[in-house]
Parts: C-alpha cells; sequence; structure tokens
C-alpha cells in the first residue's frame, strides 16, 4: 500500500492519538503516572524487566556469570508488562527516569545502585564480576565498538523496521522500505564483521555478542518480527552461523525464558527468584 495522504505538519505540534500497538501507553510527557512501589527479593540484584530484545540481554548475562561460576550474580526477577504501564509507576520511574525496561538495582552495596539502558547494565555488571569484557586492549576498546554500534543501530531496527512492518496501524511504503534498507545495511555490517571471527569482537564470546544477538539473532532466527523471508536473512551466511550458535548456549537458552509472556507456555517464567524457577 502506498500512502498518498498529504500531510502538512501545523505550526506546533499537539499529541494526537496514532493507533498502532503502542497507542495506549506513548505520551509526549516523562515521569509516573501512579505510586507503586517496587517489590524487593532476597538477592542483591534486582532485576525489573520483560523479555524484549533489550530485556533479554540482561537476564542472559545474569544467567551466564552464574555459568562462569559468579554465584553474586544471583538475582531477582520482577515482570514490568509495558502494555499495561507498569513502566510509570513511581518505583519503577526511581529506578528508571526514562520508564523503559530493563532496569536494574543492586542492593550489595550500602546504598542501592541503579542502573538503566541496557548496555549500561551490560557494562556495569562486566565490569562488577571482570567477566565478559576484555580487561587489556585493543580487545576491550573493540568489544566496547560494538556494544555501542548495537545501542546506536538498533532503534532502526526496532523503532524503525519493525514499528512500521509490524506494528503501525497502516503500511506506508516510504516507510517501510527505508527502515528495511537500514535493516539490511546493519545485517550485512553484521555478516561482513563476522567472516573472519567466531564473535562479533574476536574469538571471545563477550558483551557485545549478548547486546547484538536479541535483536540481530532473532531477526535472523525468525523469532523477531517474522520478517526472515522478507529481508531475505539467508544471505547473510556468517550471521546466520553466529546466530545459531549462540542460540544453543546454556545460558541463552535460560535467560530467553526470563520475564517472557508470549509464545510457549513451557518458555514462560513470569518471575525469577531462582535457579529452580528455570529447571
Amino acid at each position: 500500500m502506498t500512502d498518498t495522504t498529504q500531510y502538512e505538519p501545523p505550526k506546533v505540534w499537539a499529541p494526537a492519538s496514532s493507533g498502532g500497538a503502542f497507542a495506549n501507553i506513548n505520551r509526549p510527557t516523562a515521569g509516573p503516572t501512579h505510586d507503586k512501589a517496587l517489590p524487593v527479593g532476597q538477592h542483591p540484584l534486582q532485576l525489573y524487566s520483560l523479555a524484549t530484545p533489550n530485556g533479554m540481554k540482561v537476564s542472559i548475562m545474569l544467567e551466564e556469570l552464574l555459568a562462569l561460576g559468579h554465584k553474586g550474580a544471583e538475582y531477582d526477577a520482577w515482570l514490568i508488562r509495558i502494555s499495561d504501564g507498569d513502566q510509570f509507576s513511581s518505583g519503577f520511574v526511581d529506578a528508571n527516569p526514562n520508564s523503559k525496561i530493563p532496569a536494574l538495582v543492586d542492593h550489595s552495596g550500602g546504598t542501592p545502585v541503579r542502573v538503566f539502558e541496557s548496555g549500561s547494565i551490560l557494562l556495569y555488571l562486566a565490569e562488577k564480576f571482570g567477566a565478559l569484557l576484555p580487561a587489556t586492549q585493543p580487545e576491550r576498546t573493540e568489544t566496547m565498538n560494538w556494544l555501542f554500534w548495537q545501542m546506536a543501530s538498533a532503534p532502526y531496527l526496532g523503532g524503525g523496521f519493525g514499528h512500521f512492518y509490524v506494528y503501525a496501524p497502516e503500511k506506508f511504503e516510504y516507510a517501510i522500505n527505508r527502515f528495511s534498507m537500514e535493516a539490511k545495511r546493519q545485517l550485512d555490517v553484521l555478516d561482513r564483521q563476522l567472516a573472519d571471527r567466531r564473535f562479533i569482537a574476536g574469538d571471545q564470546y563477550s558483551i557485545a555478542d549478548i547486546a547484538i544477538w536479541p535483536w540481530y539473532g532473532g531477526l535472523v532466527l525468525g523469532a523477531l518480527y517474522d520478517a526472515a523471508e522478507f529481508l531475505a536473512v539467508h544471505e547473510y551466511t556468517h550471521l546466520n552461523r553466529w546466530a545459531k550458535e549462540i542460540a544453543e548456549r546454556p545460558a541463552v537458552i535460560r535467560g530467553r525464558k526470563v520475564n517472557r509472556i508470549r509464545g510457549d507456555a513451557s518458555e514462560q517464567v513470569h518471575e525469577r527468584h531462582s535457579a529452580s524457577d528455570l529447571d
């Protein structure tokens, strides 16, 4: 469908319902809409999240740390239903003033530390436990390069391609073409990077892989936006090889279940408070 409607922007924009999957939670202001404290479990690390690509990054990271033997990475994971507006509670806004999942609060010290933005959480945990981030140069910087690449690129994939291909109330040819072009370019960037490397930043699995896999691995494996055929993801041989290898990691299999509310019921673990919750 080609949109032929001519839109003339007003001199001053005013909010109006645009329809679509997230119209009921979109608003032009920040801050809480209601008072509700966040629950706190028995572990120092408290995760408040939902199993979106960004949410999965942190639960996968925590499960990877536990698999490496870091017992201090035990955590409680609490479900934040963004379609219900849980992210606008006063407690969640205190944890993340941007009202986006995931948010992590670390109670291991004298003063709780809030950590928000998924990339910041990955970096915080990597530095806290001394894992999944190289300690020496140039490997450390290369890993950081790809972490920040993901944080900068994924909004084009999610808010751009994913929104207009799946969630927008109408199909706009210009928008879909624009963001499909960029999605394909990003897939090619990754495919070229992985042509002579096992993992994104080199020979070692790292937070770069954990950040990128839920978005781009999910896309090529068909779990994200059901767009694998549309974007001809079979063309990206090296990216597919990497995506499949990451998907088979036990910690990734476990982390994907945390705070999940869609798909197979056996894959849904709404809350996680101990390792046995995932068994």
